[in-house]
């Protein structure tokens, strides 16, 4: 089983353009809150994807449904699912018991140049990740409109609160 660190490192060592979301990016705002999963947004791109697929292959993870993992690249594939399922992420496995999950975001609320503008930027051993701002954040949290981030939605709401009035 590999770890977080490693695939973002990866991830960044093969110039893939992406942006950390979801509960590791709040996390990297001071919350204090758990997850299992990873969730990022990647610049949807027919290169970048290719980059993408090749660390995942590398790391072993395979999408939870029985589909290929080159199928991330196929939109038209993606926007069908999204159109029929309702399907916002492409999750990815590791096989192993416990391994990590990758949601890779299909659907999101901000597009990804704008969210990758405002990104913050922070350092994991020797790579550079850049993860979603919490004004970002909040906005996908309401998007997500899901009873688990009204946790999340009062920390940011104190954050902004908190940039506002020093």
């Amino acid at each position: 089983m590999q770890n977080i660190v490693d695939l973002l490192t990866a991830l960044d060592e093969a110039q893939v353009a992406f942006v950390l979301v979801g509960g590791q990016a709040m996390q990297l705002h001071g919350s204090q809150r758990n997850t299992v999963d990873v969730d990022l947004a990647l610049e949807m791109t027919d290169a970048n994807l290719e980059r993408f697929i090749e660390v995942a292959k590398r790391f072993s993870l395979n999408p939870i449904v029985p589909v290929s993992l080159d199928s991330l690249k196929n939109a038209e594939l993606i926007q069908q699912w999204y159109e029929e399922k309702g399907i916002l992420a492409f999750a990815l496995r590791e096989a192993a018991i416990g391994g990590m999950v990758i949601d890779v975001l299909v659907r999101c609320a901000i597009p990804y140049n704008e969210l990758n503008q405002r990104s913050k930027k922070g350092k994991l051993n020797n790579a550079t990740i850049r993860f979603a701002c919490a004004e970002d954040l909040l906005v996908m949290k309401r998007a997500a409109n899901r009873d688990k981030d009204l946790i999340d939605i009062a920390f940011l709401e104190r954050i902004q609160s908190l940039d506002q009035n020093p």
